[in-house]
């Protein structure tokens, strides 16, 4: 994926989530996309960490890897697929679709059968916002 889809994709998932971010941490492999000055500078622009997987650890990529096969199968070669992409524009704008849609409305299983976006949300209604004493 270029660096610019990926800078699209962090943007789609931040506009939901506010201007800065001191606690996101934007986890990938060690690609050339992933290690680009760009995407470096972007992510210090929103308060954001980047995490580079450990080279040769498929135990450290296993959610990013079974992500990467759910958008694969589908999106980009689903069953609906009419025919091959016409333009790396057109792939780019259904994966930033794909993208909203797998956080906002796609079941998760191992998320009790609730999309992202809301077992986040009620994650979060349930956290006090008061200090606890010991």
């Amino acid at each position: 994926m270029r660096t610019e889809t990926v800078l699209d994709a962090i943007e789609m998932a931040r506009w939901s989530r506010g201007r800065h971010h001191e606690d996101l941490r934007c986890h990938s492999d060690a690609g050339s996309q992933f290690t680009s000055i760009r995407y470096g500078e972007r992510l210090a622009e929103i308060g954001a960490t980047p995490s580079i997987g450990t080279v040769s650890d498929s135990y450290d990529n296993a959610l990013a890897e079974t992500v990467n096969g759910y958008y694969k199968t589908e999106l980009v070669r689903g069953p609906a697929r009419p025919g091959p992409w016409k333009t790396v524009e057109d792939l780019e704008l259904a994966t930033l679709g794909w993208v909203h849609w797998h956080n906002t409305q796609r079941l998760h299983g191992y998320l009790s059968d609730v999309p992202p976006a809301e077992f986040e949300q009620t994650f979060y209604a349930g956290q006090t916002t008061t200090d606890q004493l010991v």
